[in-house]
Formats: structure tokens, C-alpha cells, sequence
């Protein structure tokens, strides 16, 4: 396991923070409005996020487990509901 050095971040490690924290916006909007058009994006965005960072890493883990468990929430909420998935 490498050291997370505790300096100051770089543009890289900031901009990764920022799309975790968007992706996890990104799903939880998406339990509640259009889930197959909103949580596939946060999907991608947070597997870009954890990739980026070091840092980040357990926020970016914590965005990808809550697209999963949003997108099968929200899937499940739309059909039962019968409102549309796009």
C-alpha cells in the first residue's frame, strides 16, 4: 500500500475530488428523475474519478458503490411507477 503523501494536491487530485462529488449528485438526482439517463453518466464519472486520484480514492469508491445501489433503486422505483426510464 503506498503512502498518500499529505502535501498539498494537485489540479489532478482536485478535479477528482470534484467529479466524485458530482457523480454521487449525479446519482442521487437520478433515483428520483430519469435514472437510465442520469446514473450511467455518474457511473462513468466516478470510474474517471478513482482512476485520477489517490487522494480521493474512498470518495470516489464511495460514488461508484452508490451508483449501484441508486441505479437499482431507481430503476425499481421507475417501473413499478410506470414513469419513463429516459
Amino acid at each position: 500500500m503506498n503512502a498518500i503523501r499529505s502535501g498539498p494536491s494537485d489540479a489532478r487530485e482536485a478535479i477528482a475530488g470534484l467529479m466524485a462529488s458530482a457523480a454521487l449528485f449525479l446519482c442521487f438526482v437520478g433515483v428520483a428523475h430519469k435514472p437510465a439517463r442520469l446514473i450511467p453518466v455518474a457511473v462513468l464519472m466516478a470510474f474517471v474519478a478513482a482512476r485520477m486520484t489517490e487522494r480521493h480514492s474512498r470518495l470516489a469508491a464511495l460514488a461508484v458503490a452508490a451508483a449501484v445501489v441508486c441505479w437499482t433503486v431507481g430503476m425499481t422505483i421507475a417501473v413499478i411507477t410506470e414513469r419513463a426510464l429516459y
